[in-house]
């Protein structure tokens, strides 16, 4: 019988994520099997593996929720795909269209179905889009999550319109979707960061202007300076540590996208400048297949082509986790597969 290779999440102690083999899966009816070429990190993979984002999460699992592959076996019935397809698989594999159900945000790769660090992975047809042909596999390999969640926080969530401000915190994966999408709606970007060399890279890739987080702290008082009375949607990745900033930065009747939770998850907010300023707080899970399926067309149309910090080889998966652990990335850490 043939074996692939996997890493298996065993323990959430260090050293619990173990190379193991197990038999290649086959598919069965309605089911594909994928022959995967790369994955990408998110923080939620990094939670994961130290039992932090779910520590009651059945083990053993096969992390990491993306990827790309190329489709290599198809079960019986199977109509929308055929032998050779690149493919991603989508983030909640039940959420196909519309908002999501509680069935579907049970539905989740990497946690707690297994996930793509695997080399092979055996999926519904529905739970697969096809992959932009413009992109590398690395770069295909980083939008499930990260870009999807962007995308979803300023186009079908967030209403974004040409000659909005929009405010991004910090240099991970969704925030530079999030600054990349914004630029191709018409928006002026606002970023921060704590690093002279990211916020140089920060406008290259786009933005209008860069506030040092570190060098002033009260930057939310400073973007609504900046802005005229403030930034019309913040992409709120930092989480309770930065949302009461995010308040002051956010314009009367703006729109914050709550996604991250890096600076904590609980705080004592002031809810006042929430209900004074008729504020809305939009929490975003990702998005549904419907929404991939979208902004794949908004990547093919454009070109855009997303920021990829460094590729490790699948052998070096736990070096990849702490090169994201560290912060020094600047964009999407992935994983490629052997040929």
């Amino acid at each position: 019988m043939k074996k692939m290779s996997l890493w298996e999440l065993q323990s959430f102690q260090p050293g619990g994520l173990v190379p193991v083999k197990r038999p290649v899966p086959e598919p069965g009816p309605g089911q594909v099997r994928i022959k995967m070429r790369a994955a990408s990190l998110n923080y939620r993979d990094l939670l994961t593996v130290k039992g932090l984002y779910n520590p009651r999460q059945p083990l053993p699992l096969v992390p990491l929720s993306d990827g790309v592959g190329v489709v290599d076996a198809l079960g019986p019935g199977v109509t929308r795909w055929k032998e050779g397809d690149r493919v991603c698989p989508i983030f909640a594999q039940a959420w196909l269209c519309g908002p999501p159900s509680k069935e579907a945000l049970r539905s989740t790769l990497g946690g707690p179905l297994d996930g793509t660090l695997a080399e092979w992975m055996v999926l519904g047809e529905e739970g697969l889009v096809a992959a932009p042909a413009h992109l590398t596999d690395a770069e295909a390999a980083a939008l499930p999550c990260a870009a999807l969640t962007a995308w979803n926080a300023l186009v079908t969530l967030g209403g974004l319109k040409p000659g909005w401000t929009v405010l991004t915190l910090g240099t991970g994966g969704v925030s530079l979707f999030a600054l990349q999408f914004a630029r191709l709606q018409g928006a002026r970007v606002v970023a921060t960061t704590s690093n002279k060399d990211k916020a140089q890279r920060l406008l290259e890739l786009g933005a209008d202007q860069v506030l040092n987080y570190k060098e002033d702290p009260k930057w939310g008082r400073t973007v609504r300076e900046l802005t005229g009375g403030g930034a019309d949607l913040v992409v709120e990745v930092g989480g309770a540590g930065t949302l009461e900033q995010s308040l002051q930065a956010v314009r009367p009747g703006g729109r914050i996208a709550l996604i991250g939770v890096l600076s904590g998850t609980r705080s004592q907010l002031d809810v006042i400048p929430v209900l004074m300023n008729q504020v809305r707080l939009q929490g975003v899970f990702v998005g549904s297949r419907q929404d991939f399926l979208a902004m794949n067309r908004a990547l093919a149309d454009s070109g855009l082509r997303p920021v990829i910090d460094k590729v490790f080889p699948f052998q070096e998966a736990p070096a990849a986790l702490a090169h994201l652990e560290s912060g020094r990335h600047f964009g999407k850490v992935c994983l490629e597969f052997a040929p």
